[in-house]
């Protein structure tokens, strides 16, 4: 599988590097600095993306937030901006499947402006015309950063009482590792059926496990 990854430096990017790299797979990182830990790097300006190498399949785990990123206009660019100009470039590349990380709560239409962008990013995506794309919307992400985030350093803290509050009909908020998240992705990117899927915690969660069990 040739496989192109943007967001390869952040929580999720970086463990979905070094799952894929204990696979058969060709990876090819697109970013604006290198990951140190892919066979094929690309430094790029997203506002000015060159011709991409051929692929098959893309993985996006571009995201940042509001606070890191100073302002809501600095993190739509990244949010919403870069991701589609990674898209399109992975289309003209020939890419066919593409999956990207958003969140639970992405709308259109929701008045928190980053469950907004989101959401319209999502929509943006179904008409690039990807055979087939996959939407991850996990509920909190678990793991360490390298940039500091009190407040997400605060709910991982707290992710064991959350867990017990988010049983049932609020399972689509758990919260999972980045690990998990990852392996996840890996077991989506081997699916063929065309259309658009979208995917919360509970289901990316048992496709974690169950492609960690199976390594």
């Amino acid at each position: 599988m040739n496989l192109l990854i943007a967001g390869g430096t952040g929580l999720v990017g970086r463990a979905f590097i070094t799952q894929a790299n204990q696979l058969p797979i060709t990876l090819t990182t697109v970013g604006r600095r290198v990951t140190g830990n892919a066979p094929n790097e690309l430094v790029v300006d997203f506002a000015a993306l060159p011709t991409l190498p051929a692929a098959d399949t893309a993985v996006c785990t571009l995201g940042t937030t509001i606070a890191d990123a100073g302002s809501k206009e600095a993190f739509k660019a990244v949010d919403f901006d870069a991701v589609l100009a990674f898209a399109n470039a992975a289309r003209e590349a020939g890419v066919d499947h593409f999956l990207i990380v958003t969140a639970i709560g992405a709308d259109p239409r929701a008045s928190a402006f980053y469950a907004r962008i989101k959401g319209a990013v999502e929509s943006e995506l179904g008409g690039i015309g990807f055979d087939r794309l996959d939407i991850l919307q996990p509920g909190l992400l678990l793991g360490r950063r390298e940039a500091r985030r009190p407040v997400e350093q605060l709910l991982q803290g707290l992710a064991p009482a959350i867990a017990l509050l988010t049983r049932g009909p609020w399972d689509r908020y758990a919260s999972i590792s980045a690990e998990r998240l990852a392996a996840a992705l890996l077991a989506l990117c081997q699916e063929k059926t065309p259309g658009v899927f979208y995917h919360r915690s509970p289901e990316l969660q048992h496709l974690g496990l169950q492609t960690s069990n199976s390594g």
